[in-house]
């Protein structure tokens, strides 16, 4: 049995229509939950609690997470559903909105953790989640057990009923005035044993594709408030830079324009705290006379300090550092005594871009600035961010601020930020009324928080008999760690770039990582699977070329450094453990999968790459021709194991959906900068992946698992590239060590 901690406490309370209200709270909090109208059966939006068993027999459950595409909305209610014991298929899941509120002992969130980043909500709701629910079923148990004057051990539940001894059920709608009325046990209750599952570990669709599908799925960019305008910004195309002067005449002329404002951007080499550049904000009746608005100014922009950086700066910028000494990440052993004693030594550079998110649903927010509260409804992955942010920015207390959360079209990692929140909060401020802001396309690709450039350069030394002796890998990148808030300023230099105890680390005697910080004005931010996906394309494409220099399989090689199955630790996020068995364990289903000792005869060649990423375990691997300039992928494995799964249709679409952005990333994409400007502006010249460049399925096997859940919605992208690119060089021997893999490949045929 878990013990919940102090923000782990249930509470449960009857709602005016007969609801069996239940929610994780702080222990000591004495105040009442707020219970909007919805809860009363009126028709507003908003939920107040976890659970509501209605007199119909029907469930409600609120889902807390922010829903970016990742299954949250379906598989957080899951939990709650399983211990409830509810029938799924007579439940209906709502979105919360987000919980801050002031109790006895200060402020808490009435939810839990409601954020999305890192792969974290499955593992953080396993067991306050579940414990929700477990209480509620407790609660109508007992119930039952007075009504029939049982002891509370003789009965049963099953489907959203109370069961007796002789067969007779009672609906939990019949029970919930009574449980209402029985205080919540002391102790946390018991939870149920996996072999006891009905709802965890069994597919279930996600519980708004329906309204997906059909159009009436509500995201943030959908909402709109009474009396609310629509801003639009045009933001300095300069790194850094500012307005010097701006001739908007000709806008204010416009029909539905109402008025244009100077929004200053943060000081140069300040925190980026609020919003990330300066601009001209155009405030209008509607989206179209906005546009048409911004098109009409006339602005001069006066360039930043960044006006020499460039794509190539940053190249010759890196390759010079890596002459240097750095920054030491780990030193195991003696690297420099394994490179003298070395029979051979292998070296390679390996260059990865920057990256924009470009989700589907650009930034925006829909804002209300009042004297005493305020409002944002939007597509989010930082709700608390967002609601420190406005704090900050209007000066109320964080609980007169309310946050209304909508299914996002994309998050992967750039809705952790909350530039635009600040934005359409400066402007509402000064229009005095509520703003509705958006972004373009051409907006969000040159105002983001890229994913950092670097250049991997890494060696290898064997002995006599071909066996590694020592492995070093040094990174030349621009820093994670640049003008982050105040509270993240003790973040080591090469956070998101370079992990101390990532493969091969403990798997060798020597070991050499050290990090060399790049000077840029580029804003960088986490980007899915942030560090993994920033480094396993070199590590994991060097560990292949080993193989093929030394006349060995690239399976076996893989197999003989994590050797016997093992737990070794690990300090980054995912641990604080990595077991060498789990990762072997994928990459050998992986290579059975794809026929890996099959010869091949028919020009085709099969690439395969493992790696951990925050607690999951994943292996791609790819079979692909090249004819020409074209090239073909014709199949394409992933294997996943994440712990006990949850949902196993949500986590097989995270792998497709991971093995899918992970080949559009890798084959097309790159931002480049040149004169302190970013050079893309749209999907034209930042080109998503096409369907004719995919293959026709993703074959995804989920690895069976008793271990404790993690997260899926990062795993199935790091690995991607690596074994896409040893499958090419498979093909054609061709090695790619840039990307994005089409222009590099066409350069080198």
């Amino acid at each position: 049995m878990s013990r919940l901690t102090r923000r782990q406490f249930i509470s449960v309370m009857l709602s005016a229509s007969g609801a069996l209200l239940v929610g994780v709270r702080s222990s000591s909090a004495a105040i009442e939950p707020k219970v909007p109208m919805d809860l009363l059966g009126e028709p507003l939006t908003s939920l107040g609690a976890f659970v509501r068993i209605e007199r119909n027999n029907r469930i409600v459950i609120g889902a807390r997470g922010c829903e970016i595409g990742q299954g949250v909305i379906t598989s957080l209610p899951m939990l709650i559903a399983e211990e409830l014991d509810a029938d799924w298929t007579r439940v209906r899941v709502e979105q919360l909105p987000y919980g801050y509120e002031i109790g006895p002992d200060g402020p808490t969130n009435r939810y839990g953790a409601q954020g999305a980043g890192g792969s974290t909500s499955i593992p953080d709701g396993w067991k306050d989640l579940r414990q929700a629910g477990a209480t509620a079923r407790w609660l109508l148990v007992e119930a039952a057990a007075q009504h029939w004057q049982l002891p509370h051990e003789r009965l049963e539940t099953d489907a959203g009923h109370v069961v007796h001894p002789d067969g007779t059920r009672l609906p939990y709608a019949e029970l919930v005035e009574r449980a209402a009325a029985i205080l919540p046990p002391t102790e946390p209750v018991a939870l149920k044993k996996p072999e006891q599952f009905r709802i965890i570990g069994k597919p279930a669709k996600t519980v708004d594709a329906r309204a997906i599908v059909t159009g009436r799925a509500v995201f943030g960019i959908d909402c709109y408030l009474g009396g609310a305008l629509t801003a639009v910004m045009l933001r300095c195309p300069h790194l850094d830079g500012s307005v010097e002067s701006v001739d908007d005449s000709e806008t204010r002329k416009i029909a539905g324009v109402r008025d244009v404002f100077l929004i200053d951007g943060p000081v140069p080499g300040s925190p980026l705290e609020t919003n990330l550049a300066a601009g001209v904000a155009v405030v209008a009746d509607n989206t179209w006379a906005a546009l048409k608005g911004r098109s009409a100014l006339k602005v001069v922009w006066k360039p930043g300090p960044w006006t020499q950086e460039s794509s190539t700066s940053l190249e010759t910028q890196a390759l010079e550092a890596l002459k240097g000494e750095g920054t030491v990440v780990r030193r195991d052993g003696d690297m420099a005594a394994a490179r003298k004693a070395a029979k051979r030594t292998l070296e390679a550079k390996y260059h990865v871009p920057f990256l924009a998110h470009a989700t589907m649903e650009p930034p925006h927010a829909l804002v209300t600035v009042e004297p005493d509260r305020a409002l944002l409804i939007g597509s989010l992955q930082s709700p608390g961010g967002a609601s420190r942010l406005i704090a900050n920015l209007t000066g109320l207390a964080r609980e007169k601020i309310e946050i209304r959360m909508t299914r996002a079209g994309g998050g992967f990692g750039r809705r952790l930020t909350n530039d635009y929140v600040a934005e359409a909060v400066m402007i509402a401020k000064k229009a005095g009324k509520p703003i509705k802001l958006l972004w373009t396309r051409d907006d969000d690709l040159r105002h983001d928080f890229y994913r950092p450039y670097g250049v991997h350069q890494l060696a290898a030394t064997l002995d006599r008999k071909n066996q590694l002796t020592g492995f070093s890998h040094l990174c030349a990148a621009t820093s994670k760690v640049y003008r982050v808030p105040r509270d993240d300023q003790e973040s080591p230099p090469g956070t998101a770039c370079l992990e101390a105890d990532d493969f091969p680390a403990a798997l060798l005697p020597n070991l050499d990582k050290r990090f060399f910080s790049l000077q840029s004005g580029m804003p960088r931010g986490y980007w899915r699977a942030p560090l993994h996906t920033f480094h396993a394309f070199a590590v994991q494409s060097f560990i292949d070329e080993i193989a093929h220099e030394t006349g060995q399989d690239a399976v076996q090689l893989r197999l003989k450094l994590l050797g016997a199955a093992r737990e070794l630790d690990y300090s980054g996020h995912g641990g604080p453990k990595f077991d060498t068995g789990r990762l072997a364990a994928v990459l050998n289903r992986c290579a059975e999968a794809i026929e890996w000792k099959r010869k091949r005869n028919d020009g085709r060649g099969i690439g395969i790459a493992c790696h951990f990423t925050f607690g999951g375990y994943t292996a791609h691997a790819f079979e692909v021709s090249v004819d020409g300039r074209d090239l073909h992928i014709h199949r394409a494995i992933c294997v996943v194991d994440v712990g006990r799964v949850v949902n196993p249709l949500g986590v097989d679409a995270m792998m497709v959906g991971g093995t899918i952005d992970g080949l559009s990333t890798a084959l097309n994409l790159a931002i480049t900068v040149k004169d302190g400007q970013v050079q893309q502006s749209s999907f034209g010249d930042y080109a998503i992946g096409r369907m004719a460049q995919m293959p026709h399925e993703v074959e995804v096997i989920i690895m069976d698992s008793e271990k404790e859940p993690v997260g899926a919605g990062e795993m199935g992208i790091p690995s991607v590239a690596p074994a896409l690119t040893n499958a090419i060089f498979a093909a054609t021997t061709v090695r790619v060590r840039k990307l994005p893999i089409l222009p590099e490949l066409n350069r080198l045929l």
